[in-house]
């Protein structure tokens, strides 16, 4: 075997061992939703014993899957390696979370393992360009245009993957709390809007890690936000599961579809 996931929460990399066996790699502290696969503990302060056990069990190709947040390192648990990485890290750690993950594949890189995106493993979970659901009208566009521009023009600043507009104004910006609480927050201030929720990658992100993705939940946050669509980047977004993200959509009378 290969491979490993690098593992965060969510279902995403119980999807990619679906496609082919893995070692999964658990760091402490983070609780992957998988069942069967062999696990390698591991430790934030412990990169170097890391690298040793992913050797030692034949590991040459890696694959960063699920949600992790950032890690409070316990500088008296930190190996050699960990030590003499550490200036890589905090550079990075000051940069934004884009140019973190950056880094750490670089990492994996001069370690000699390769780094292979969720995608190369799911090429079906990505979303096709088109309507999915509904039928989306121009003022829903055009919102969702107004959106999509806000997050270009702050890719740059690697602030955040998603964004909300109504009626031509920005109610919502993803950042570092992430998608679900943003969308909280649109349900707390502007309920009822009727406004589109946008989702795609940052401008220039390395695709390989942190693919943006939504799943039924997502379209549960945004019925309970008052929104009425979804447009996601065609071929950037991640469905994690497409049936029941359709059927949700559908219930709740939401529009999804993917741009370019």
């Amino acid at each position: 075997m290969h491979r490993a996931i690098i593992a965060g929460t969510g279902a995403l990399p119980g999807l990619l061992l679906e496609a082919s066996e893995a070692h999964v790699v658990a760091f402490q502290g983070v609780t992957p939703d998988v069942k069967t696969a062999p696990l390698i503990p591991a430790r934030f302060e412990g990169f170097g014993a890391l690298f040793d056990d992913l050797r030692a069990a034949g590991v040459t190709e890696i694959c960063m899957a699920g949600g992790m947040e950032r890690p409070a390192f316990d500088p008296s648990a930190m190996d050699a390696t960990t030590i003499s990485l550490m200036p890589r890290l905090m550079a990075a750690i000051g940069q934004g979370d884009d140019q973190l993950l950056r880094t750490v594949i670089g990492l994996f890189e001069d370690e000699g393992f390769r780094v292979v995106a969720a995608q190369d493993l799911r090429p079906d979970l990505l979303a096709d360009e088109g309507v999915l659901t509904g039928i989306p009208n121009e003022r829903q566009r055009e919102d969702a245009a107004r959106a999509r521009a806000v997050l270009d023009a702050l890719g740059p600043l690697d602030v955040g993957q998603s964004a909300v507009a109504a009626a031509g104004q920005m109610i919502g910006i993803e950042t570092l709390q992430g998608t679900d609480a943003m969308l909280r927050y649109v349900t707390e201030s502007r309920p009822g809007s009727g406004g589109v929720f946008v989702k795609r990658p940052k401008p220039g992100q390395d695709r390989r890690v942190d693919l943006p993705a939504i799943g039924p939940g997502t379209v549960q946050l945004v019925a309970e936000a008052g929104l009425s669509a979804i447009e996601l980047a065609a071929g950037g977004v991640l469905l994690l599961d497409r049936r029941a993200i359709l059927a949700e959509a559908e219930a709740r009378g939401i529009v999804i579809w993917a741009a370019p």
